[in-house]
């Protein structure tokens, strides 16, 4: 399948109100999630929406939804794939213990189908705890850091 193609249903996908996406032609598939809630299948291609997309879609516990004012928020993956916590290319932590991060302020990102995804910031604080380790595998809604 032509890749001009696929990247017009992921536009499809991110336009609309379409949670998932699936073409066959011949015997080739692709499916197109706005997130992935269950394992795929080995032999099924997948490819999923930015996380910038997704991560809007995906309501987030805030601190008027907590019973206890002092619990941390914890920013949530949008999706499945291998989290990297420092910048591929200079090294450098896009997140650390300690580090006062804003709303849209990228802390991670999020490799999936070979599409690197910058996750960001949900909400401003402190980030108070890191709970996962550089190149882990995350699945859909695992936690990833906790913001005070």
């Amino acid at each position: 399948m032509d890749i001009r193609k696929i990247k017009k249903l992921i536009e499809l996908v991110q336009e609309s109100d379409i949670a998932e996406l699936e073409i066959k032609e011949g015997e080739e598939s692709v499916r197109i999630c706005r997130h992935s809630p269950v394992p795929m299948p080995v032999n099924t291609q997948t490819f999923l929406a930015p996380a910038s997309s997704v991560a809007a879609a995906i309501p987030h516990p805030t601190s008027s939804d907590n019973a206890d004012d002092n619990e941390a928020h914890r920013l949530l993956s949008p999706m499945v794939g291998r989290v990297y916590l420092n910048d591929k290319a200079s090294q450098v932590p896009l997140c650390t213990l300690g580090q006062n991060v804003t709303i849209g302020e990228v802390v991670c990102i999020i490799e999936a189908m070979t599409m690197s995804n910058r996750i960001t910031a949900d909400k401003s604080g402190v980030i108070s705890a890191i709970l996962v380790e550089d190149g882990q595998q995350v699945d859909f809604e695992q936690a990833i850091l906790e913001i005070e």
